[in-house]
């Protein structure tokens, strides 16, 4: 089964990074996707850019409302995802706990049938 490990965080603690912080946090995501490769259930995966470049459209009644930047005024922005093969959910969660950030959320892709 599939599942979508979706990373939150401050998109503040990014930019004031040092070039040694980022560094240390690029080497994590390497390990992490290695040991995923090495199991099986790596199947892509990438960074987004910050919450700042974010465009939302809401659909309402035939017009369509542009919003820049984040919607939600919130700490926590999705800043990258991966996609994985796991057998259920507790796998999943297994290799969830792995991932080197603070806070990751893990949930089911629906597959639809041709």
């Amino acid at each position: 089964m599939k599942y979508a490990m979706l990373i939150y965080g401050d998109d503040k603690l990014w930019e004031q990074a040092t070039p040694e912080q980022a560094e240390q946090t690029r080497a994590a995501h390497e390990r992490f996707i290695a040991m995923l490769s090495e199991r099986g259930a790596f199947l892509g995966g990438d960074a987004l850019a910050g919450s700042r470049e974010t465009v939302s459209l809401r659909k309402k009644d035939g017009h369509v409302l542009r919003t820049d930047g984040p919607y939600v005024e919130t700490v926590e922005h999705l800043g990258g995802f991966y996609l994985i093969e796991a057998e259920n959910l507790d796998e999943a969660i297994g290799y969830a706990k792995a991932c080197p950030e603070q806070i990751v959320e893990v949930r089911p892709v629906v597959e639809y049938q041709e």
